[in-house]
């Protein structure tokens, strides 16, 4: 049984990059860089992500799928679920002036 949430959120859902910032680097004793080496990405790279400076891009979710074994649905919802609310803050006016279509 699947209930519906109708309810808005007040607050920014979680960046993927202080998910993994927070949740995996020190579960598996992680730094910046021997993160950055086991994505064979740059540092920077990584830096960006880990402080919510850079949206994570479906090929990073598949190299994290592939490092930590989980899902790239996991890391790409926790993106698509900031993206849209951070869409939903900046045209809320606009939203609000739209008419529900009807069909005939």
């Amino acid at each position: 049984m699947t209930i519906a949430n109708r309810n808005k959120r007040s607050l920014s859902p979680t960046h993927p990059g202080t998910i993994l910032r927070e949740d995996f680097m020190p579960d598996y004793s992680l730094t910046v860089s021997t993160l950055a080496a086991a994505l064979r990405v740059s540092r920077q790279s990584v830096n960006e992500i880990l402080n919510a400076r850079r949206v994570l891009t479906p090929l990073m979710a598949l190299r994290l799928s592939a490092l930590f074994g989980n899902s790239p649905q996991f890391w790409m919802n926790a993106q698509l679920a900031l993206d849209l609310w951070q869409a939903e803050q900046r045209y809320h006016q606009e939203l609000q002036e739209m008419t529900l279509l009807k069909a005939a």
